[in-house]
């Protein structure tokens, strides 16, 4: 039986859902230690967090404050080597149920990869929703602009992996290959009636990779439990195209002090070339390339 073709999908729609990654016993492993994860974050013992109503980075956390205190909707920096169980998501970031997608969908081999981003989204403290837009193009790009960015190799590969349920992240199939609309240009931020939107309907361990460049919002729901891994790999022909992207969530600071024991050692190999370069991308300057957005 041949291989599914999920970069035809992704090439035609923007984003391509793959169901049943995980196993029942990996899911309730990575409840447990999401579960945890996002304990420690709600009681202010994990810094890293992104905050209510902040949409995107810088999260703007004062040093001393309390960094849960106005409310959280994501946990940052799973592999950090100080967070407790962070040994469970770097087996799942490197595992080969999430690599050999990511390897179909760059169209390349172990030697290209690029370790990037790995983060929780959360159910949030309050209902939060995110205004629509592409990951890398601010809003006021002209059309111009935005089919100039969009011709761009993306160089990586983004993903939801959801530990319940979820149907957060809502997409116009197809934009990430054009320009806005007038109708979209001109829509409220927070519109509920984009013409052609859905939603994505995930299942408890089904992974959706997308274009991050896709016309895109969320939508979450402070009743509903969500634990949805959001990450992102990238190619090293991205070079600083991507650095722009990854850097300006600082995992330059801690990236070499990753306990990649906990893999076996084929998977461990492969994913010490992976952080080598990206610290290779580290050359670039943070602060001189500043945040794809604001708000």
């Amino acid at each position: 039986m041949s291989k599914p073709d999920y970069l035809a999908s992704l090439e035609r729609d923007g984003f391509v859902l793959i169901p049943s990654i995980l196993t029942p016993s990996q899911i309730a492993t990575l409840r447990t230690a999401s579960k945890e994860t996002i304990d420690l974050a709600r009681s202010s013992n994990w810094p890293w967090v992104r905050t209510l109503p902040k949409q995107f980075p810088p999260w703007n956390i004062e040093p001393g404050a309390n960094p849960a205190a106005g409310g959280i909707w994501g946990v940052q920096f799973l592999m950090h080597p100080k967070l407790p169980n962070s040994s469970t998501f770097i087996k799942n970031y490197f595992s080969s149920a999430i690599i050999d997608v990511v390897k179909q969908l760059l169209e390349c081999d172990d030697e290209d990869l690029v370790m990037e981003l790995f983060n929780l989204l959360i159910r949030p403290d309050r209902d939060f929703e995110l205004r629509w837009h592409r990951d890398d193009i601010e809003a006021t790009a002209t059309a111009e602009e935005e089919l100039e960015r969009l011709k761009e190799p993306a160089w990586h590969a983004q993903w939801n992996l959801s530990l319940y349920d979820d149907d957060s992240l809502i997409v116009v199939p197809g934009s990430h290959k054009r320009a806005r609309t007038d109708v979209e240009r001109n829509a409220d931020p927070f519109a509920k009636d984009i013409p052609g939107e859905i939603k994505v309907q995930m299942k408890a361990g089904d992974v959706v990779f997308y274009n991050n460049n896709i016309l895109h919002r969320g939508a979450y729901v402070s009743s509903k439990e969500r634990m949805t891994l959001h990450g992102s790999m990238g190619h090293v022909g991205g070079s600083n195209l991507r650095a722009r992207n990854v850097l300006q969530h600082g995992i330059g600071e801690w990236v070499s002090d990753i306990d990649l024991s906990v893999l076996n050692e084929k998977d461990q190999k492969r994913a010490e070339g992976m952080r080598e370069r990206l610290i290779s991308m580290g050359k670039y300057d943070q602060k001189t390339m500043g945040y794809s957005l604001n708000g």
